[in-house]
């Protein structure tokens, strides 16, 4: 049995414990609300491409463009968004095991020999994506971004990817990440990113919001311009909704360690005031027993 000054030293280290957590829960809310205000600043620029891309294909014209074009899969690269950080709970786990499911799914349709190059973005992610190299499955990591990276660095990355689809290096390219929609709830996405998909340029319904327009140079050249810039709008996207989908579940497994805290420090609390109320109960014993004698 644990004596009192155990149980006061275990209580206090608990409540140092819900301190450190509180401060982090803090800390990791106010990073969440950067990464959300980014991600609003970021969606009327992706809006307003996919609406000129509307507006083409309304109209009367033929449209062809490199990054639409499907062609046999023999090699597919897959860039997987994890943190750097820890203590966020099971997120690297859950994205983990969606990028299994993509292996999987891919090996099913395209055959048991198609080769993937994986891109781990983020240091957690990457140390358990490692183990998977092998046979057909190459871990590249991505040495100029991470999991915090914006601007330039995520440009300077999307042409890489697209440079090499267009080289014929691979022969698709596929993200996986945890989409934020709350504090609460974030959801696993896998999207193919290239070739270009229709659906995913008019998503929305945007074609229906369109007008006419005279275009100027000609609607194709116009089109191969837009392309480029859509995705790199998807892809800043994607790293800013990852960053928020981080911190999201940092702040619940903050508060999931803090509700934890509070429960062991009453537990301990109760179990040291009836240590106590026992230990004083046998003094006066001793003193009852005494003045007897």
């Amino acid at each position: 049995m644990a004596t009192l000054r155990e149980l006061k030293g275990r209580i206090g280290s608990v409540k140092s414990s819900e301190k450190i957590t509180g401060a982090m829960k803090m800390i990791s809310s106010a990073k969440m609300h950067k990464a959300e205000q980014s991600l609003r600043k970021l969606l009327p620029f992706r809006s307003q491409i996919q609406t000129i891309i509307g507006n083409l294909l309304s109209a009367d014209a033929e449209f062809s463009s490199p990054l639409t074009e499907s062609r046999e899969v023999k090699h597919i690269a897959i860039v997987v968004f994890g943190s750097d950080d820890g203590l966020c709970g099971a997120y690297n786990i859950n994205i983990f095991k969606g990028l299994l499911l993509a292996l999987n799914g891919y090996r099913e349709k395209y055959g048991e020999n198609v080769d993937f190059t994986i891109y781990p973005v983020g240091a957690k992610i990457l140390k358990a994506v490692s183990k998977l190299a092998g046979a057909h499955i190459k871990v590249v990591s991505p040495g100029n971004v991470n999991s915090k990276s914006d601007g330039k660095a995520v440009k300077d990355f999307t042409f890489e990817l697209r440079q090499q689809y267009l080289d014929g290096v691979i022969d698709m390219l596929e993200i996986v990440y945890m989409s934020y929609k709350s504090v609460s709830k974030q959801v696993l996405r896998a999207e193919q990113l290239l070739p270009i998909v229709p659906e995913t340029l008019t998503e929305n319904d945007i074609k229906a919001q369109c007008r006419p327009y005279i275009f100027e140079p000609d609607p194709n050249t116009i089109f191969n311009s837009v392309l480029p810039l859509f995705i790199l709008s998807v892809m800043r996207e994607v790293f800013t909704e990852n960053r928020a989908s981080e911190q999201a579940a940092r702040v619940m497994a903050m508060q999931s360690a803090n509700d934890n805290a509070k429960k062991l420090m009453e537990q301990l609390q109760l179990e040291y005031n009836k240590l106590r109320q026992q230990a004083i109960t046998t003094e006066l014993l001793d003193i009852l027993g005494g003045q007897v004698k």
